[in-house]
């Protein structure tokens, strides 16, 4: 999926302004499916570094080789959202 700017800044809009991260969650699925979107702790990603922050929250672009999933920072190569609430 190709993610522009404008794509980008809509993202962070949704995740800083739902009422909670799974709402946040629940909006980008709608958004962008069939992208997979998931909620993990932050502290699973403390030593990553997200594509964006927002109110608080963060989101992490992930791509898999149909076994392992890998934080990847090319948008376009994402297949996942991954979001974290600080």
């Amino acid at each position: 999926m190709r993610w522009p700017q404008e794509e980008l800044t809509v993202a962070g809009r949704i995740l800083a302004s739902a009422a909670t991260l799974r709402e946040a969650a629940e909006q980008l699925r709608a958004r962008y499916a069939p992208m997979r979107t998931t909620v993990l702790d932050a502290a699973d990603l403390r030593e990553e570094f997200p594509a964006l922050r927002a109110g608080g929250r963060a989101l992490f672009f992930a791509s898999s080789d149909g076994h392992c999933w890998t934080l990847t920072q090319q948008a376009e190569a994402a297949q996942l959202l991954i979001l974290t609430e600080e």
